[in-house]
């Protein structure tokens, strides 16, 4: 069973210095079994001045076993497939420890981004990529941050007013677009489900 108690404090870690660190966690369903971590790109990398956003599973054994996370932002990088955004992280895996927080994970990830390990991907055309021709590998890199990491507020604004006229209530359109990092097409689908 997931230790709520211990979910709520590192929520609250998360939020606390949010505005320093850029990272945040915000609970997806009611039981805090399902989040969303949202880190910000590190400065002097292709990532730089984008949100990626992280789907988090916490499973029954949290925080025995490690929590389950993916990019739900589309990322060009070795370590993260850019088909399921599924990660290739030690922590994630073996090395995970009651000791580790929601937020050291994340910042591990933003680490990750930093120093990519195309010895161990998870993605071995983004790291043949990397290996063979770094400079088309940071420009694909950029591209993608561009145009799945930065949400321009124009956009969100029209993709808000789109669903809005389809009969969503405007609170709930917003929050589950952010919840979605801003998929106007996944937006739908969970619109439509709830």
């Amino acid at each position: 069973m997931v230790d709520f108690t211990r979910v709520q404090k590192e929520l609250a870690e998360c939020n606390r210095d949010e505005k320093v660190s850029g990272i945040s966690v915000m609970p997806k369903n009611d039981n805090l079994t399902r989040l969303i971590g949202t880190i910000p790109g590190p400065i002097a990398t292709p990532y730089e001045g984008g949100t990626f956003k992280i789907d988090i599973t916490l499973p029954d054994g949290y925080p025995f076993e490690p929590p389950r996370m993916q990019f739900a932002t589309k990322v060009w990088h070795p370590n993260i497939s850019s088909q399921s955004g599924a990660i290739c992280l030690d922590i994630l895996k073996d090395q995970w420890s009651p000791a580790l927080t929601l937020k050291t994970a994340l910042l591990s990830i933003q680490a990750l981004l930093s120093a990519p390990e195309p010895d161990d991907p998870q993605d071995a055309v983004v790291a043949k990529q990397y290996r063979d021709d770094y400079q088309t590998f940071v420009g694909t890199a950029r591209y993608w941050t561009e145009n799945f990491a930065k949400t321009a507020s124009l956009g969100v604004e029209e993709k808000v007013r789109r669903l809005v006229e389809m009969g969503f209530p405007d609170d709930l359109v917003r929050k589950t677009l952010e919840a979605v990092g801003g998929d106007e097409n996944i937006a739908l689908e969970r619109l439509l489900s709830t």
